[in-house]
């Protein structure tokens, strides 16, 4: 029920400029229980249309990444930093992020993931640490109050550079082998 009261009252927000241009808010997808969540930085257009995180190309994407590792979208939950599009899928602004991410930390503290995925630099340094440099520490675990972070590539960023692919193989299988270590839920 709690959940649910945060899903409606998300659906209404209108803290920043982006709640004015969106067709959708996009709160998230998943198991309200799961050990594993999936974390980018704001819906592009086609989410936007949708009202589902990665659905696009990113999201096909994002969506073999996990199969590779026995994960989908029913055994993790996926959400944002923000519920809204920015225009023409730029990055979050520092206010619009301030003013979404309540919703993003009311959905952690609900769910209660044992660990966090950050898919990209703007994901990693929101919710890792705001200096994190993406190429460097992709695929490195961190870890806040009980919960373990790791950042990979956003799946757009492989979609334009396939030779960070290889790479991020090697981050799904440290994050294959902590998931078995970790979480008992995925057996």
């Amino acid at each position: 029920m709690v959940f649910d009261e945060l899903y409606t009252q998300c659906m209404d927000c209108n803290k920043c400029a982006l709640s004015q241009s969106r067709k959708n808010v996009v709160f998230g997808v998943g198991d309200r229980t799961a050990d594993v969540m999936f974390i980018g930085e704001g819906p592009g257009e086609q989410e936007d249309l949708s009202g589902e995180p990665f659905v696009g190309r990113a999201g096909k994407l994002l969506d073999d990444m996990m199969e590779m590792i026995y994960l989908n979208r029913e055994n993790t939950f996926i959400a944002n930093i923000v519920k809204c599009r920015p225009p023409q899928n730029r990055d979050p602004l520092g206010p619009e992020q301030e003013a979404c991410y309540p919703w993003l930390e009311r959905q952690i503290e609900l769910i209660t993931p044992k660990i966090i995925v950050c898919l990209g630099r703007i994901a990693a340094m929101r919710m890792i640490r705001d200096d994190f440099k993406i190429t460097k520490e992709h695929g490195e675990w961190f870890e806040k109050d009980g919960v373990k972070y790791m950042a990979l590539f956003h799946p757009a960023a492989l979609l334009r550079d396939p030779r960070r692919r290889p790479e991020t193989f090697e981050d799904l299988k440290k994050l294959q082998a902590e998931i078995k270590a970790t979480c008992n839920t995925y057996d």
